[in-house]
């Protein structure tokens, strides 16, 4: 291809010129970088991993996954609170939505609902305006149906029902 006598300097400029794309591939690398962090945004969830354990009370304005283990009290009113399969929380929670699929002891009192999926094991009391307890799920403690403003026959209808489920698990 090239020949020593003629162009014995120029491979060395197009071996430094070759150096000078790389850099513009690291620029092509942060992008990924900075579309991460909207991703994360969007989603407003903080995430607590199986291997963190928190003792004390955790407050927020944003969404909560629970992967670890938390003992204390919870309250992010207006937020969902989700509890991981590898979740174990001895706390109080109260938010605006509980879904339920590790463990928790405690009271759970939620603006909207609280759902308890088959995996998921609650003991306490629930405080909420809809509940929902799938099959193979385990419940301990009374329930409380809150009736939202406004829609009194709806809730009460719901009421005996959510009462029945809680004295068929319990």
């Amino acid at each position: 291809m090239w020949k020593p006598s003629q162009t014995g300097n120029q491979p060395q400029t197009p071996s430094r010129e070759p150096a000078r794309p790389t850099p513009p591939s690291t620029p092509a690398y942060e992008p990924p970088r900075s579309a991460a962090p909207p991703a994360m945004n969007s989603a407003d969830q903080a995430t607590i991993g199986k291997s963190l354990v928190i003792k004390g009370e955790v407050t927020g304005s944003e969404s909560l996954f629970i992967d670890g283990k938390i003992e204390g009290s919870i309250n992010l009113p207006g937020n969902r609170v989700t509890v991981g399969r590898n979740g174990n929380v001895s706390a109080n929670i109260s938010a605006r939505e509980i879904v339920v699929l590790g463990k928790v002891r405690g009271n759970a009192t939620a603006s909207d609902r609280v759902d308890i999926r088959s995996e998921g094991s609650l003991i306490g009391d629930v405080t909420a305006q809809r509940i929902s307890i799938e099959d193979g799920a385990y419940f301990k403690g009374g329930i409380d149906i809150r009736k939202p403003t406004g829609e009194k026959p709806a809730a009460s209808t719901g009421s005996p029902s959510s009462t029945t489920a809680s004295s068929a698990t319990a």
